[in-house]
């Protein structure tokens, strides 16, 4: 029995000495990639190579739902970029309006070298079902696709960083939209020259167009459009030969084509911040005349594949968003009537829909009443700006703010305003990003 009970002590012993000796299990971190692929709606991850600042980039694509009142009309794979820099800073959500052209670091992300979560509007690029129900196509699907994103992102890699959704334009709405419609699934929001339109043509463009900038720059740029008009038979001829060489085409006619790309002429020469000392003069030659109405307009709003490649927008702008006309009463010299050039022909083929601004209309009360931590940027020339969200009087009470560049086009970012506008803003930005 003495010699069973030293044979159990000495076994108690070594077990004991082989405990304290043995190296402790260490659980490693999850990385970004496992991270990524522990979301059940990731259906493809692509580690792509660095940009910016980001230490590391990823593409992804998320199974969402076609409609989420209606789950039996199938799915579709919905493009995110994520620019990962490190799970304890701040999250730049930049809520694209259309397709994503870049994976680099936009102004909010380079500044506070933070990272940056893209997400492709639905049905732009390849961003879309094999078929398009046109009618899935709506402002609040797009804002739930991208509130399931954010939760999804936020859960699995920045449970405690601080998220601001931003977007430019289109992207801009989007924003506004987002931040309706979810209100606390980010922290705040910086928008950048976005519309808010209540109808399908505003009619507070023609306004703007015809009181912007001072009356000699707007008289230049109605003298040219006239010129354009005037010269209308040899700019065709030169149409036609672009069209030949580039294979291009338009729905509704190359002539058509000719005059709503000079109506489009004030609209786009506002917008982009044009020069007015370029405008040719009346003795310039028709080459003259039909490389600056180009290089100010273009070929893509109005060109067949272009047209098709943009038919979410122009659904989305017809239907909810609204978009703008072009008068003729100006130029009654040259038409033979007086009626308002419109978009209807930019609908999908075999398909269109009335305008509702019900939806533009719940997000103009919820900006009047309720919104918090939002700030607008906008450029007081941008034509655009005829539609700029206007701020209720309690505004900077909810952290509401609105800064317009003097003289400033569609390009006006947070960069555009002098130091001390610049300054200002960031340090508004900067205590949304304080943790409570």
């Amino acid at each position: 029995m003495k010699f069973l009970r030293l044979f159990y002590l000495l076994i108690f012993i070594s077990t004991i000495i082989g405990c304290k000796t043995t190296a402790p299990v260490v659980i490693s971190e999850k990385t970004t990639f496992e991270k990524l692929a522990s979301i059940p709606n990731i259906v493809k991850i692509e580690k792509r190579a660095a940009v910016s600042h980001f230490d590391e980039n990823y593409e992804v694509w998320f199974k969402q739902p076609v409609d989420y009142s209606a789950p039996s009309k199938g799915t579709f794979r919905q493009r995110v970029f994520l620019g990962f820099e490190n799970s304890d800073k701040p999250v730049i959500v930049e809520l694209r309006g259309y397709g994503i052209h870049s994976e680099k670091a936009g102004e909010l992300a380079n500044h506070y070298k933070a990272n940056q979560l893209t997400i492709e509007h639905r049905y732009f690029n390849n961003s879309r079902p094999d078929s398009i129900d046109w009618n899935t196509l709506t402002i609040k699907n797009a804002a739930k696709d991208q509130a399931l994103i954010i939760d999804a992102i936020r859960q699995a890699l920045y449970p405690n960083s601080k998220f601001i959704s931003t977007g430019i334009s289109k992207g801009c709405q989007t924003t506004m939209a987002h931040r309706t419609f979810y209100p606390k699934n980010v922290d705040a929001c910086v928008c950048y020259v976005g519309p808010l339109a209540f109808e399908r043509e505003d009619p507070r463009i023609y306004e703007f167009l015809k009181n912007v900038g001072t009356k000699a720059e707007r008289d230049k740029v109605k003298d040219f459009q006239e010129l354009c008009f005037q010269n209308r038979l040899p700019l065709l001829e030169l149409l036609k030969e672009a069209a030949r060489k580039d294979n291009m085409s338009w729905e509704f006619g190359i002539e058509k084509a000719l005059d709503y790309t000079i109506l489009e002429y004030a609209f786009a020469y506002w917008q982009w911040g044009g020069d007015v000392n370029k405008i040719p003069p009346s003795s310039a030659s028709v080459d003259n005349i039909y490389k600056h109405l180009i290089d100010i307009v273009g070929y893509s709003f109005f060109e067949a594949s272009s047209v098709e490649a943009m038919e979410p927008y122009f659904w989305a702008a017809l239907t909810e968003q609204g978009i703008y006309g072009y008068e003729t009463a100006p130029f009654n010299n040259y038409f033979k009537t007086d009626d308002v050039y419109k978009f209807d022909w930019a609908f999908p083929d075999g398909i269109s829909k009335p305008h509702s601004n019900a939806t533009m209309l719940e997000i103009k009360s919820f900006l009047d009443t309720s919104a918090e931590k939002m700030l607008f940027i906008y450029g007081e020339y941008d034509t655009w700006s005829a539609t700029a969200v206007e701020l209720s009087e309690d505004a900077s009470k909810r952290e509401v703010y609105k800064y317009v560049k003097p003289k400033g086009d569609h390009k006006t970012r947070i960069k555009s305003f002098d130091t001390e506008n610049q300054e200002e803003i960031y340090n508004i930005i900067d205590g949304w990003l304080e943790t409570d």
